[in-house]
Order: structure tokens, then sequence, then C-alpha cells
């Protein structure tokens, strides 16, 4: 029975626990890949110059965002008067 109930409780806390997926955060075009025992994507740097900046002495490399979506720009209007 208490066997049963140790099960059941480890159970439930193994669902209930919240799934760390790794993301990419489509906000950022450049994402920073450290490498380790516990390593992990980090998607939250505006260029390759910054993140290559962040990532020396570190065992990381710096990538493109594949899910990065860039905001279309409005095109721009002349200011001639024709």
């Amino acid at each position: 029975m208490r066997r049963a109930c140790l099960t059941l409780a480890l159970g439930t806390l193994l669902v209930s626990a919240p799934a760390h997926a790794q993301t990419y955060d489509p906000n950022y075009p450049v994402c920073m890949q450290i490498y380790g025992p516990v390593g992990y994507l980090d998607c939250r740097y505006a260029s390759l110059e910054q993140c290559r900046y962040l990532a020396v002495g570190r065992s990381a490399t710096c990538l493109d965002n594949p899910y990065f979506v860039r905001k279309p720009t409005a095109p721009r209007r002349s200011r001639r008067g024709d």
C-alpha cells in the first residue's frame, strides 16, 4: 500500500511539473547555443556581433534564429508633389 501511494505521488509530481521545452524566441534574430552538461539555446540577441561579443570565453556558438519573423516595412512615399 505504501509503495502504491509513493508511486502515485511521484507520478502526480512528474505529470504536474512544467515542461521546459527548448524554444526559439521569434522576437530576436540571433540565438546563442550554449554547450555543456546543461546546454541550452538563448534567443535574445539583436545582432550576430552582439551575440559573439557576449559569447567570448564561453563554449557557445551564435546562429540565426530560424523562427525570427521580420516585420514588413511600409513603402516609403515620395515627398515630391507630382
